[in-house]
Formats: C-alpha cells, structure tokens, sequence
C-alpha cells in the first residue's frame, strides 16, 4: 500500500483490506472472506473504530477464563491467518495451548497452506481437522477437528465470527471466547465471553491483559468470570452502536 500515506485517515482501514487480500492471493484467505471483513468493517466504524469498555471488560475476563482452562486452544480462520498471525502464535506460546485451523470455506490444501505459514513465522503446534474427528450438533465443514486441539478443548478461543460451531461448542459443554464486531451475530450472543472489536486491536490487550493476571490466585480469577456478563456486555455494546 506504498501508494497511500500513514496520514490518510483511513490508512489502517485500508491497511487490513491490504492484508485480506494478500491473504488471499497466497491461498490463506477464502475469497469469502473479504465480504465477511467489510461486515466487521461497517461494524467498526459505529463503534468508533476504538477499543471500547465493554470490549475492555471481555477481554478481561476472557484474559482469565483462559488462565483457568486446563486445555484451551486457538482456533484459526483464514482471515484472523490474515490480519494477527504473530499475535496468535504469541497467545499460543503465552498459554502454551496449540494452535488449531479451523476453515468453513474449507480445503485440505489451504489448511496446510495456513497451517506452515504460521509454523515458518515461529508457531510451536499448529493442527489442522481430521476427517475421523466431528464435533456434535454441526453439519458444516467446521465440525471436522483434531483429537488433541479443539476436540479436547474445554476452552476455545474463536478470533473471529463464526455462529454454528460456537453453538456446538456450546453444547458440548466447553467455554468459547469470541472476537466478534456484531454483538447480535449468533457468534456473540452463543459465546461465554464476547470481545466487540476488531480483532487487531484486541489480540495485543488480551495478550497484555492474560500477562498481567498471570501470578493471581485461581480463586481471584473465578471472581472477575463470575461477575462476568455476557449479554449486559452486548447490551452496552448495541446502546453504544444505537447512539453512533
């Protein structure tokens, strides 16, 4: 993007589109994947293309459900391979938890693709489905998962909207963390924790946030989940897009 100056006011904007589109000229990103950012797009701009409380308060929380999990890991997306790469290997690393591809618009070959561009950029584990392996409740290509990433999970960590598999999730009993910029997508109102916003500005506070509340005592991190509500979040978060 030589040709845009970092002074345009929608430099960063333009940015993320730049970086959608690379990811799918390199076989990372489904073509699909472009229309499903210009959604989160539009959803940014009303909540002010900022890191809002009730983002802040999931990511909080979500910072210490992920502490407490015995086995949480990182699902992957196309566009999340796209737009935080380094950011999910570093969350990986920081809860020693793998890293898991998970594609609706899916391929073997772009799985793999995914999967050894994030393992050249320093990620530890980085597992792809297997066709023996199905999550229940699902009939979408998502259900197909790996015995030791999302199938063991009892907490997911879901970078980006994705509503079937968070209700299976869901139901099969396991906690999922969502980065979702509509807080009436299925995604956000299925989730136990729902982090409104945009997925690159997220990952870097969670990281922090997961960083900071490292050394608490396991009955102070029940606290903040127990507090927690997810639909007062979303409620906060549709006044604030009704104001806008």
């Amino acid at each position: 993007m030589s040709d845009v100056p970092e002074s345009h006011p929608r430099y960063q904007s333009l940015k993320l589109r730049d970086d959608i589109t690379a990811g799918v000229e390199s076989g990372i990103t489904s073509i699909h994947g472009l229309i499903a950012h210009g959604r989160g797009e539009a959803f940014d701009y009303l909540i002010g293309e900022a890191t809002q409380q009730f983002a802040a308060q999931a990511i909080h929380t979500s910072a210490a459900m992920l502490l407490l999990a015995e086995y949480p890991v990182v699902s992957v997306n196309g566009n999340a391979a796209a737009l935080v790469p380094d950011e999910l290997i570093a969350l990986g690393k920081l809860l020693k938890a793998p890293l898991e591809v998970n594609l609706f618009h899916t391929s073997k070959g772009r799985e793999e693709t995914i999967q050894e561009y994030l393992l050249n950029r320093g990620a530890v584990q980085v597992l792809i489905p297997s066709s023996d392996i199905r999550l229940s409740f699902i009939d979408s290509n998502r259900k197909y998962v790996h015995t030791d990433g999302i199938f063991r999970a009892d907490v997911v960590f879901v970078p980006l909207e994705d509503g079937d598999r968070c209700e299976a999730l869901r139901k099969m009993g396991k906690d999922v963390i969502s980065v979702d910029l509509n807080p009436m997508s299925r995604t956000a109102s299925r989730s136990s924790a729902t982090i409104v916003d945009n997925v690159v500005r997220a990952l870097p506070l969670l990281i922090r946030e997961i960083r900071e509340l490292a050394d608490a005592s396991p009955l102070t991190l029940q606290r903040i989940v127990s507090k927690y509500s997810n639909e007062k979040v979303l409620e906060t978060a549709l006044q604030w897009i009704r104001r806008a």
